[in-house]
């Protein structure tokens, strides 16, 4: 079997917590006092293009929340989003170890919005593990598109049988195995080190 040289990791739900899914934007409505059916048909219009990067997070937010005048400000209402992110047990010392063997290319590949991507990058210090981000709002295409895939390999020049992609949703991970990637289904970092020496690679 072909060595593995290169490892991809999602973000939410396996390094850090989700950015801004349907639990966290409901405790957002509960905080600020929203209607979360009015919210939610306006954000299921305009969230696509939020993290393919073709709406920025305030006018994400003009378009969901402030389209009417508020007790709160944007920037409030940023804060509060901003501060659901949270490291996931382990996983910063798995990335760790990985990036203090040597061997491996480092990237993510995830969806997410431009500043909120940003914003976890430089909060969490993925800097210090990762070679390349790789995020829907910078590609234009999410996964699990078949493109975001190919963009990931042709970008980084790699085949498909030496990566590996680490994911918490199967959809993403079957789709990535239809482009010849191996795959990881991401429960825990415990889990996710057994798995990862049992494909050879060295922790």
């Amino acid at each position: 079997m072909t060595e593995v040289t290169t490892l991809f990791f999602d973000v939410g739900g396996v390094v850090l917590t989700n950015g801004w899914d349907r639990g966290q934007r409901r405790r957002a409505v509960e905080h600020f006092a929203l209607d979360w059916e009015e919210f939610s048909d306006r954000h299921d219009m305009v969230a696509s293009q939020l993290e393919t990067g073709t709406l920025t997070l305030g006018e994400y937010l003009e378009r969901t929340v402030f389209y009417r005048p508020r007790e709160f400000d944007p920037e409030a209402f940023t804060a509060y989003i901003q501060e659901q992110s949270q490291a996931l047990p382990g996983m910063l010392e798995l990335l760790g170890d990985l990036t203090a063997t040597g061997r491996y290319y480092m990237a993510t590949l995830n969806n997410e919005s431009a500043e909120l991507n940003r914003h976890r990058i430089e909060t969490f210090g993925l800097r210090g593990y990762f070679d390349a981000f790789f995020s829907s709002s910078s590609l234009g295409v999410k996964k699990p598109d078949k493109a975001i895939y190919d963009m990931a390999l042709a970008i980084t020049m790699r085949s498909p049988g030496e990566t590996v992609f680490i994911d918490d949703r199967e959809l993403n991970l079957h789709c990535a195995s239809l482009e010849g990637m191996r795959t990881v289904l991401h429960r825990d970092a415990d889990q996710l080190r057994h798995d990862l020496g049992a494909m050879g690679v060295e922790i």
